[in-house]
């Protein structure tokens, strides 16, 4: 083991080891956390909507495990597949306007699952530079050829298809909005070049599901491109505050699923009182519509708060705000320093994010309050001048 050792030593030394740190929620106050004795406002947690906790969810975990138990018992092919999963696939395909859906265990599993089970050594998947790990994982293990484009380079991506045009199958995936950056994708661009070049389209709706569309079904349907979407993939673990994830599409695609996507295969199913938990957090995200109007309004509040303070921004319209300092050490004193004064703010760093790009991460929920955003924003302010992220 010396030989790990001697890793983590390097890692330490270039500020980039990581550790595990408690943090549980308070119950009543997604927007809080508690660590330790002390409750620190909450702006790393991907709960979007604030339903992490909901009474309405607990309730219907707390019955369905009364009835049903806490497990499953096997995997879905087995005797796992409760009828709790298939109201809940056909609450989805409706939500989402498709022919079917399927449930997988979480978001990582859906997409190295996916991407896996559609592509193959002849095959070549173009993929966004930075898309999340688990679609490059996903394509890895697919064996397939790995063509990665500029982020958001519709001319690079264009280049790549026709250079690949001879292919029998071509796989665009991108994720809609990306997780460290908060931007999105250009959707409209990548569904005009997967009709243009012969290829399927997988998107990765796991941070703008529940956030955008009338009803949360994320950012293909509000841009109005969700019929040239082939594969469609979004989770349970952010806006929905519980855990899981999903795939949209055609009946053909789920039943190739079923019989080729191993994660589904080979992994227990999750708990029958989990999956009702997620059909009624659904419900939620459907008809609560004020969530998303919240989040909307302190969404670039916060950003402009930040942005006239001096600290540099990414762009984005999403609840996913960067501020980028640069260097690993500096970006872990700055996290340090915000938990002192009560913010719990993760600073993330490589390889999350390119070398030279360490950044605070701030994610907003519809639970935080105007006048909780302001005051952290001053806070952030102040401790970005002491420890020198920001110049005075």
């Amino acid at each position: 083991m010396k030989w790990m050792e001697q890793e983590l030593e390097s890692l330490a030394g270039e500020s980039l080891e990581r550790s595990l740190r408690e943090g549980v929620p308070v119950q009543g106050s997604p927007a809080c956390a508690r660590q330790g004795e002390q409750a620190k406002l909450n702006l790393s947690s991907n709960d979007y909507l604030g339903l992490a906790g909901h009474p309405a969810i607990t309730e219907t975990i707390r019955r369905e495990l009364l009835r049903e138990g806490t497990g499953s018992g096997a995997s879905r092919l087995v005797t796992g597949n409760a009828p709790a999963y298939t109201r809940l696939e056909e609450e989805l395909a409706s939500w989402q306007q498709s022919e079917s859906a399927l449930v997988f265990a979480n978001g990582y599993m859906a997409n190295t699952g996916v991407i896996r089970a559609v592509a193959g050594r002849s095959d070549v998947v173009f993929s966004d530079q930075l898309n999340h790990a688990s679609i490059v994982d996903g394509i890895v293990l697919s064996r397939a050829e790995h063509a990665r484009y500029r982020h958001n380079d519709m001319s690079h991506l264009r280049s790549l298809l026709h250079k690949y045009r001879d292919r029998p199958r071509k796989l665009i995936v991108t994720d809609a909005v990306f997780s460290m950056d908060g931007d999105s994708a250009p959707l409209r661009e990548l569904a005009e070049l997967k009709q243009e070049y012969g290829a399927m389209l997988m998107v990765d709706e796991a941070h703008s599901g529940g956030i955008y569309g009338t009803q949360g079904e994320g950012l293909c349907h509000k841009l109005g491109i969700k019929d040239c979407v082939d594969i469609h993939m979004g989770t349970f673990s952010k806006s929905f505050g519980v855990y899981g994830a999903y795939i949209c599409g055609s009946r053909t695609l789920v039943r190739w699923l079923v019989n080729h996507a191993r994660p589904l295969i080979y992994s227990t199913a999750l708990p029958p009182a989990l999956v009702a938990g997620i059909s009624t957090a659904l419900h939620l995200v459907r008809t609560e519509h004020e969530r998303r109007e919240r989040l909307w309004d302190s969404a670039p509040l916060f950003r402009s708060l930040l942005d006239s303070a001096g600290f540099s921004i990414g762009s984005g319209d999403s609840p996913i705000v960067p501020l980028l300092v640069g260097d690993n050490a500096k970006a872990l004193r700055f996290s340090s320093a915000l938990d002192t004064q009560g913010i719990a703010a993760v600073a993330i760093r490589p390889p999350s994010v390119p070398a030279g790009t360490a950044r605070i991460r701030f994610s907003l929920s519809a639970s935080h309050t105007v006048k909780e955003l302001a005051e952290a924003a001053g806070v952030i302010r102040k401790t970005g001048l002491e420890t020198g992220v920001l110049k005075s």
